[in-house]
């Protein structure tokens, strides 16, 4: 990655429409986003955030509400944390803005929160946007914004975005049903001829960012909760979506976002009870997918999964992690009742007819051989029916205005509710349900996955005039539900599936990771290839299954983290061929945490069967990478150039072939000016090594 540099040519401002206080950053010769927070977060300007108070907007009074500024104790070495807050004389509302500085990256990132520290309801808070923030350049160019989808179990999920501004241009994103990556993804990168900045969006609700370029010199960037319209009751506090920003300078926007890859792994990776980064594992499935009328692992039992795992070491495939996915619980293997995995959520205690002796007996198998045991819950749906939904109604939500939480309408079999985690009784409910069934069972890590849109859940129990309540005391109440978790089993990791990956965002990425980012068709390769290629511009860490042995799917499945579903009782399978990619894998596994550059330019043609895909995985620090490259089966060309990104000009690199041993050599400024990739057959990979000589 090129040097990141502190000083741009870039100019920000923080203004709301019409301000009358703009405030520019940095000049040249400032120091970056310090010289920035100065000027915005002080008494009498308006700060980069705005909203609407009892219908004006912040910008008509705050400058005039009193002002404070408090140090506070960071998280990690290289931040600075401060709380500014502006009160209102007259009702006694607070708004208060936790403000993280970054020195390391040149970054900040901050949360709004509203407090109601007087004696009467407060007046309506609307159009709430905690980052109200301007790009401007006086260089000439395009005004380019770079994002992504979302997740939608599809070929195109995470697929890279651009689109290049005209004045007047405008883009409104926001996630769909109340996940906040769902069909929408909260990170972007907007980009002016002389620079720009990533934005990274924590709230795993429903969240709304505006991206428009109001005038020649500048784009608008503005982000906030999609619905919210209510007052505060005497005494109550309620947060914001967080916003973190990066900015960049680089003729290649990859650098800016290979920059941000390293902030989130610097600041936002969960970290074990030493300080040091949790190191996210290689899994391996028990022979995923059981016999019809039986699914996932609904007919799954511990003398199987024993029996499983000592196939496992036997033929030296012993993974980081054997990981039990759904069907585990009690009800869920009733198949002669049209009860399955998914039905019978809400009966969170395991099937001791399958497993007499608990799941630990399963557990402590994989530590016999060196490994640890994950399990799936899904204990924020509640289906109908179950023990959860009979006992504690008093916890639940439904979905329905008006009818009582354990109402259910038509077909009971697929009715679900949500555990009401913004009750602070029910959510230490859940979570001390959740902790005993993990130290019972001997369990390492935890996996929570979310099959259900909850955004209905949220409009059906909000108040009258209370529009958004329910949402932010559920988000929160996630937060802290996990934080809980991450507090009683510190070196336990949380693996975050929601119907694959649709709950990314900068606030779960700082406490989990997905091990399992999309419920695309398991195992298609080309449907992989397009995942890899598009999350990994944005997040590090982040995995997917591999079911197939041969180069070109398994290669598919590349990524930091890899889930095998490989039948080791099958005669199809060969064992040489399972190690050898396991080999293959462990050998450039590390390299999806140093930069990544795609080097085909795929745009919305990347799901198509007729192109190359290629990326590259750069070390800068000792100068060695992966090449890593497709020739799909439509693709009627055997050769595809490419530009190296990244490597030192005057440098030589030795290029390996790792499937046939061919070497070549080359420099620095050749393999930048372009390197052909040659494939003979369609449907094939090619997997290059190179280091500096």
């Amino acid at each position: 990655m090129k040097k990141a540099l502190l000083v741009l040519a870039v100019l920000f401002s923080a203004f709301a429409a019409n301000a009358q206080q703009t405030i520019t950053f940095p000049k040249e010769g400032e120091a970056g986003c310090d010289a920035f927070l100065a000027r915005s977060f002080r008494k009498g300007v308006v700060p980069p955030f705005s909203f609407e108070y009892g219908g004006k907007p912040s910008k008509d009074f705050i400058k005039g509400w009193t002002f404070s500024s408090t140090k506070l104790t960071p998280e990690r070495a290289g931040e600075t944390l401060t709380k500014y807050a502006w009160k209102d004389p007259k009702t006694g509302l607070e708004v208060f803005c936790k403000v993280k500085r970054f020195s390391d990256y040149n970054a900040m990132e901050w949360v709004l929160g509203f407090s109601n520290k007087g004696s009467k309801n407060t007046p309506q808070i609307t159009a709430v946007k905690v980052v109200d923030l301007a790009c401007a350049s006086a260089g000439k160019g395009d005004y380019t914004l770079y994002y992504a989808d979302g997740s939608n179990a599809s070929k195109h999920d995470f697929a890279q975005m651009t689109k290049v501004y005209e004045v007047g241009d405008n883009l409104e994103m926001a996630p769909a049903g109340g996940r906040s990556s769902n069909q929408a993804f909260p990170f972007f990168s907007v980009s002016t001829p002389t620079g720009g900045i990533v934005f990274a969006i924590g709230w795993t609700g429903t969240w709304i960012a505006d991206i428009e370029r109001p005038a020649a010199d500048r784009f608008r960037v503005t982000s906030g909760m999609k619905f919210l319209d209510t007052y505060l009751l005497p005494g109550e506090e309620v947060r914001m979506p967080s916003i973190a920003m990066v900015p960049w300078r680089s003729d290649d926007r990859m650098d800016g976002n290979n920059k941000f890859r390293h902030f989130i792994l610097a600041h936002h990776h969960p970290l074990d009870s030493r300080g040091e980064p949790i190191d996210y594992p290689v899994c391996t499935s028990f022979n995923y997918g059981d016999p019809a009328p039986c699914n996932e692992y609904t007919c799954m039992t511990s003398t199987y999964a024993t029996a499983l795992i000592e196939r496992y070491a036997q033929f030296s495939l012993v993974p980081d992690v054997f990981w039990l996915d759904a069907g585990w619980y009690k009800e869920a293997n009733k198949w002669q009742e049209d009860k399955n995995w998914c039905n019978t959520v809400g009966c969170w205690e395991v099937d001791d007819t399958r497993f007499p002796n608990g799941l630990g007996e399963v557990a402590d198998a994989a530590h016999s051989v060196g490994a640890k045991f994950m399990l799936w819950f899904e204990p924020e749906r509640v289906q109908c029916g179950s023990y959860w939904c009979r006992d504690h109604k008093e916890y639940l939500l439904n979905h329905i205005p008006g009818e009582p939480a354990d109402y259910c309408e038509g077909d009971v079999s697929y009715n679900s509710h949500i555990v009401n985690l913004g009750n602070p009784e029910a959510r230490r409910w859940m979570t001390d349900e959740i902790i005993k069934l993990i130290r019972d069972n001997r369990i390492d890590y935890y996996r929570q996955d979310y099959n259900l849109d909850p955004e209905g859940f949220f409009w059906a129990n909000d108040e009258p005039g209370r529009r958004g309540i329910c949402e932010i005391g559920y988000i929160t109440g996630l937060y802290a539900f996990w934080d809980d978790l991450r507090a009683e089993f510190p070196d336990m990791l949380i693996d975050n599936c929601a119907s694959g990956g649709r709950r990314l965002d900068l606030e779960t990425t700082s406490r989990a990771a997905p091990l399992w980012r999309t419920d695309y068709n398991y195992g298609e390769p080309i449907g992989y290839q397009c995942h890899t290629y598009g999350l990994n511009q944005w997040l590090p860490v982040h995995g997917t299954g591999a079911g197939n042995c041969d180069p070109f799917t398994y290669r598919s499945s590349f990524s930091y983290c890899v889930t095998h579903n490989w039948k080791v009782t099958n005669a199809g399978f060969d064992i040489r061929e399972m190690q050898k990619r396991l080999a293959e894998f462990y050998a450039v596994r590390p390299y999806f945490l140093e930069d990544f550059y795609p080097l085909t330019d795929c745009g919305e043609q990347i799901v198509e069967n007729n192109i190359w895909v290629a990326y590259q995985l750069n070390r800068p620090s000792d100068g060695s990478g992966y090449i890593v490259a497709f020739r799909r089966e439509d693709c009627p060309e055997a050769n595809k150039a490419v530009m190296l990104k990244g490597l030192a000009p005057d440098a030589t690199y030795v290029l390996e072939n790792q499937d046939n041993g061919e070497t070549a050599e080359y420099s620095g400024a050749e393999l930048a000016a372009g390197l052909t990739l040659a494939l003979d057959t369609p449907k094939t990979s090619l997997l290059i090594k190179y280091n500096r000589k």
